[in-house]
């Protein structure tokens, strides 16, 4: 069973969600949401996926990045990211540090806007202070396109989207970024935008 992914203007994606409390974050509601959300994210199929994104206005991200989904990506393309598959975990009531804040910027979507691209800043790297399904609290350092993963998910907690953060001239659909700038490279499409570096 898959969840409905909400979409851009529904008011659950602008609004900041809530911290679980420590019951709540091992109750079997919330092991059911993070099985569901999981399946959902695979579906879809996406990186990432914030219970807001299906309409649950709480503080819980599911992340994988799987290698199926690199197959098929020039080796270059992929060391430029920084891209490396990311195991299944669960992120509650995560906080980010920026441990570099060198900026990379990539084409980036979101499956609550879904058929567009835009380009976006992120932090090269940060770490993760959060608590697992278990309860349990961890710290996971990040770079490259999991550091860009991160900071995506947990941007949905805030009531943020990639919108309010991309290069406006560079929003595109899906169909237009792999007719005219899927091959090509960020400074190239900047250019071809008229875009200062």
């Amino acid at each position: 069973m898959v969840l409905k992914i909400v979409q851009a203007g529904e008011p659950v994606l602008r609004r900041r969600a809530r911290d679980l409390t420590p019951e709540e974050m091992t109750s079997p509601a919330t092991w059911q949401l993070i099985s569901l959300m999981r399946d959902t994210m695979r579906d879809a199929p996406g990186v990432g996926l914030a219970a807001p994104q299906v309409g649950v206005d709480v503080r819980l991200v599911v992340i994988e990045d799987r290698a199926e989904y690199m197959a098929g990506l020039p080796a270059a393309e992929l060391a430029a990211r920084e891209r490396e598959p990311v195991d299944f975990h669960v992120l509650i009531n995560p906080r980010l540090i920026v441990e570099d804040a060198t900026s990379a910027e990539f084409q980036e979507g979101c499956l609550s806007v879904s058929g567009f691209l835009a380009l976006v800043r992120r932090a090269r790297g940060v770490r993760v202070e959060a608590f697992d399904e278990n309860g349990q609290p961890f710290s996971r350092s990040a770079r490259g396109w999991y550091a860009r993963i991160l900071q995506h998910e947990v941007d949905h907690l805030d009531g943020t989207l990639y919108i309010d953060r991309m290069e406006p001239r560079s929003f595109s659909t899906v169909d237009n970024h792999r007719r005219y700038w899927a091959s090509r490279q960020v400074a190239d499409i900047r250019q071809a935008l008229g875009l200062t570096p």
